[in-house]
C-alpha cells in the first residue's frame, strides 16, 4: 500500500500552506512526517529546520495530550461518549473524524483510530473531574432547576450579560476560576448553542469586537459565513420562472446555507486572547446538554412558530419535537447528541469541522437534505462542497472608529454593516445638540439619521475582500456634515431617501440624487453577549444562524442546526441602469450583515460594552441605546428598558407600541408615520446585553427586564 499520508509545512504552497488562523510574531517549528515502518504503523516526526536532522520521536497511531501524534490513514474513530467508552455506529449515532482522502499528517491534518475502552473511560473520568471544575454552579441535582434571572448587576472582578442564565452562569464560573473575557465568552457562546439552538449553534457565524487590556487596542474577529465557490449572482434566481426565490423557501433550504465560521472563529480568538483552550471550555456546555435545560416560555414559543418546517426534516423533527410534540414549558430538554458533538471537537479542535468527517457530514446534509417522508414543501438542495469548508478563515479585521461626544466608539468593520452605520449615524447626530429636555426632538433627530445612515449603507457596503467599500469615506466628518445638513429639525424627510456620494469632495448642502436600495431580508433571531474581567478586557460578542432556527436542517445524529446566512444576500441583480448592488451573491463571498458588537472608550479604557439580536434593527437599536445613554441622560438599566423605534429608510417608522404611546403625536406632528413593529416577536425590538465600567474596578451588568422573556447580568463579586 503506498504511504499516503504526508506533512505539509506552514507556508508551503498550495494544498494547505495557509494556516485557519495567523499566529503572527510566532516562527513556526516545520517538521516533515516520514514511515519509519514497512506497514505504516508508525511515523518519525523530524525537524527541518534545526541544525540537525534528526527524529524527534518514533510515536503510535494517536494523539496523546501536549503532543501531536499521528496514524496511518484510517476512517474507524470513536469519540469518547458519556458511557464511558467507544460505542458501534449508527445511523443515530454516527462516528466522528477520520477523512477517507490523501491529506497532511499533523496538527493541521492529524488521524485517528479507535480510542481503546480503557483509555476512553479514564479520559471520561478525566473530563468529569475538569467539568466539576468549571460546570454551571446550578450543577448537582439529576433534574436540573433554571437559574434565576435577574436583568442588573453591579460588582468587582467581571461580569456577565447574556440572554440566557445558563449562558450567564457558565461564563461568569470561567471568570471565578482564573479565565479571561474572552474564554468566557467562548464558554457562554458554547452553552448558548444547547440553550438557545434556534439563535447559535457550530453551524453559524458571528462577529466579536474585543478590548485587549494588554495592548490597550480594540480588534474584531469576523466568523461570518462564506459562500459556496459555486455561488453566482443569479443563485437565487428560480431557473424555470426567471424570478427571485421566495424568501421562506430560500429559507428553509440548502442553498441558504453558508459554510459556517464559529468554530474557527472561536479558535482564532483563543489563540490570540485567551488564557484557556477550546477543549476545557467546551465541558460547561457538554454538561447543561447532557442533563438537560429546563424549557422556558420562549424556548417553547420558538419551536411552536417552526414546528410546520421542523416537522418537515426528518433528524429536526426527532430532535426537537420528541414525540412530534413542541416541548411543554418546565419540562426538561436534553441533547446527548450535541454534547457527543461537542466532546469530539474538543478532543479534535475545528479541522474535524473544517477537514474531517462532520464537514462530510455537513457537506452531505446540505446537498441532500433529510426531507421526511411526506413532508408539505420542497427543501432545495445547496451548492457547498469539501473544498468550501476546507478554504475557511476567521478574519482579523481593524474595527470601525468614531468620535461622538468626546468618547472612542469602535465597531464591526465589513462584511458586516453594523460598525460603519452606526458610526455614520453617530457622525451626522454630532452636528446636533440632542438635549434630555427635549426627547421628541431628540428622538427626531436619531430617526432622521438612522434614514440617512441607511440609505448609504444600501448602497455601498458589502464584504470589503469582494467588492470596493469607501469606509473611511463613510466615516469622515466632512460627509456626515454633508449628510446632516439635511435634516430638517422640525419635518421628517419622506423616505426612502437616495444615498450621498462618499467621493471626498464635500461642499455647500446639496440634495442627493440617485434611488435608494432596496432593504433586504434578515431576520431578527440572533443573540448578544457581553463579557469583562478583572484584568480589564472586555467581549462584545454577536452570533447567529439568521432566522429562528435557521434554515431547519439539522445535522443528522449531530445535535445542531444549519445556517440560513446566505439569504442575507440580494437576491435580484440589478437591472440595466441601476447602480450595482455590492450585496449580491458570490464565490467565497461573506453576506452583510447588520450585527453591531459595539465597544465604547473614555480616554483610552472601555467605559461601555454593547450590541444585540434584530437583523437589520440591531443598527437601530444599538444607535438608540448609545442616544439614551450619552444625550438624554439615562443610565445603563434605563437606556435598555426605554422603549424603541427603527428607521431603516422605509416610508414607516416601526416602533414598540409603548414608544407610540409615548412620543407618536409628537413626531406624527413632524411627519413621522408609525406603525406596530410586526416582529417576530410582535412590537419588541431586539434583545440587548450591555455593561458599564462605573469606576476602575466597578462593573455594572445589564440585560433586558422583558423583552423575549428577559435576560441575565452576573457580576463575580456583587456590591453588597
Amino acid at each position: 500500500m503506498p504511504n499516503r499520508c504526508r506533512r505539509i509545512l506552514p507556508n508551503s504552497g498550495a494544498g494547505g500552506g495557509a494556516q485557519r488562523h495567523a499566529h503572527p510574531g510566532r516562527t513556526p517549528i516545520r517538521f516533515r512526517w516520514e514511515r519509519s515502518s514497512p506497514n505504516h504503523s508508525q511515523y518519525v516526526r523530524t525537524k527541518v529546520n534545526s541544525s540537525e536532522d534528526r527524529p524527534v520521536s518514533a510515536v503510535p497511531r494517536r494523539r496523546r495530550r501536549g503532543r501531536w501524534r499521528t496514524a496511518k490513514i484510517d476512517d474507524t474513530v470513536e469519540a469518547p461518549r458519556s458511557s464511558g467508552g467507544p460505542v458501534s455506529r449508527s445511523p443515530s449515532h454516527p462516528s466522528p473524524p477520520g477523512p477517507s482522502r490523501p491529506r497532511p499528517c499533523g496538527p493541521r491534518g492529524r488521524r485517528f483510530r479507535r480510542t481503546a475502552p480503557a483509555t476512553a473511560v479514564a479520559l471520561s473520568a478525566a473530563l468529569a473531574a475538569a467539568t466539576a471544575l468549571t460546570a454551571p454552579a446550578s450543577a448537582g441535582p439529576r433534574h436540573p432547576s433554571p437559574p434565576g434571572k435577574r436583568p442588573v448587576a453591579t460588582g468587582y472582578g467581571g461580569a456577565v450579560s447574556t440572554v440566557d442564565p445558563y449562558a450567564s452562569r457558565t461564563a461568569l464560573d470561567v471568570l471565578k476560576h482564573g479565565g479571561n473575557a474572552m474564554d468566557a465568552a467562548v464558554a457562554a457562546a458554547a452553552t448558548l448553542g444547547v440553550t438557545e439552538p434556534y439563535v447559535a449553534a457550530i453551524g453559524g457565524g458571528g462577529f466579536m469586537t474585543y478590548y485587549d487590556a494588554r495592548s490597550g487596542r480594540v480588534h474584531s474577529i469576523d466568523g461570518r459565513e462564506t459562500a459556496p465557490e459555486r455561488m453566482r449572482a443569479d443563485s437565487f434566481t428560480d431557473p424555470e420562472s426567471g424570478e427571485p426565490l421566495p424568501f421562506d423557501e430560500a429559507v428553509t433550504s440548502g442553498l441558504g446555507v453558508g459554510v459556517p465560521g464559529t468554530v474557527a472563529q472561536w479558535e482564532l480568538a483563543l489563540d490570540r486572547f485567551g488564557q484557556r483552550k477550546l477543549r476545557h471550555l467546551l465541558r460547561p456546555a457538554i454538561e447543561v446538554a447532557d442533563r438537560g435545560f429546563v424549557v422556558d416560555r420562549e424556548f417553547r414559543d420558538q419551536t411552536a412558530v417552526n414546528a410546520g418546517r421542523f416537522r418537515d426534516i426528518a433528524p429536526t423533527r426527532e430532535l426537537f419535537l420528541p414525540g412530534g410534540k413542541v416541548p411543554e414549558v418546565g419540562s426538561v430538554f436534553r441533547n446527548p447528541d450535541l454534547a457527543d458533538t461537542y466532546r469530539a471537537l474538543a478532543r479534535y479542535g475545528g479541522d474535524w469541522l473544517y477537514e474531517g468527517r462532520l464537514g462530510r457530514e455537513i457537506v452531505r446534509t446540505v446537498a441532500d437534505p433529510p426531507v421526511a417522508p411526506g413532508a408539505a414543501r420542497t427543501v432545495r438542495p445547496g451548492l457547498m462542497r469539501p473544498g468550501d469548508l476546507d478554504a475557511y478563515r476567521a478574519k482579523l479585521r481593524k474595527p470601525t472608529h468614531v468620535s461622538y461626544r468626546g468618547l472612542d466608539v469602535y465597531g464591526m468593520p465589513p462584511p458586516s454593516s453594523g460598525g460603519s452605520t452606526v458610526g455614520e449615524a453617530l457622525n451626522i447626530l454630532e452636528e446636533f445638540d440632542l438635549g434630555a429636555d427635549r426627547p421628541a426632538d431628540a428622538l427626531h433627530l436619531y430617526l432622521e439619521a438612522s434614514k440617512l445612515a441607511y440609505a448609504d449603507r444600501g448602497r455601498y457596503l458589502g464584504d470589503a475582500d469582494k467588492v470596493d467599500v469607501p469606509l473611511g469615506e463613510l466615516l469622515s466628518q466632512g460627509f456626515a456634515g454633508e449628510r446632516a445638513c439635511l435634516i430638517e429639525p422640525d419635518e421628517a424627510a419622506p423616505a426612502p431617501v437616495p444615498p450621498g456620494s462618499p467621493d471626498g469632495r464635500y461642499g455647500p448642502c446639496e440634495p442627493a440624487r440617485g434611488a435608494a436600495a432596496p432593504l433586504t431580508g434578515e431576520g431578527p433571531q440572533t443573540t448578544h453577549l457581553v463579557v469583562s474581567d478583572r484584568w480589564g478586557n472586555v467581549a462584545s460578542y454577536t452570533l447567529s444562524i439568521e432566522q429562528f432556527g435557521g434554515s431547519g436542517i439539522t445535522v443528522p445524529g449531530r445535535g445542531f442546526l444549519l445556517n440560513n446566512q446566505l439569504t442575507d444576500f440580494s437576491f435580484e441583480p440589478p437591472g440595466p441602469g441601476e447602480a450595482p448592488d455590492p450585496n449580491l451573491p458570490g464565490p467565497h463571498k461573506r453576506p452583510r450583515s447588520s450585527m453591531a458588537p459595539t465597544i465604547v472608550l473614555a480616554d483610552g479604557r472601555p467605559r461601555l460594552a454593547l450590541g444585540t439580536p434584530g437583523g437589520s434593527t440591531i443598527i437601530t437599536t444599538v444607535l438608540q441605546i448609545l442616544v439614551n445613554r450619552l444625550d438624554l441622560g439615562m443610565d445603563l438599566p434605563e437606556a435598555l428598558e426605554a422603549p424603541r423605534a427603527t428607521q431603516r429608510n422605509t416610508p414607516q417608522v416601526f416602533a414598540e407600541q409603548e414608544f407610540i404611546d409615548r412620543y407618536g403625536d409628537e413626531l406624527r406632528a413632524r411627519g413621522h408615520e408609525l406603525e406596530l413593529f410586526a416582529g417576530p416577536p410582535e412590537g419588541v425590538i431586539g434583545a440587548a446585553n450591555a455593561l458599564e465600567i462605573l469606576r476602575p474596578g466597578l462593573v455594572q451588568a445589564v440585560a433586558e427586564p422583558e423583552r423575549r422573556g428577559g435576560g441575565s447580568a452576573l457580576v463575580v463579586r456583587p456590591v453588597r
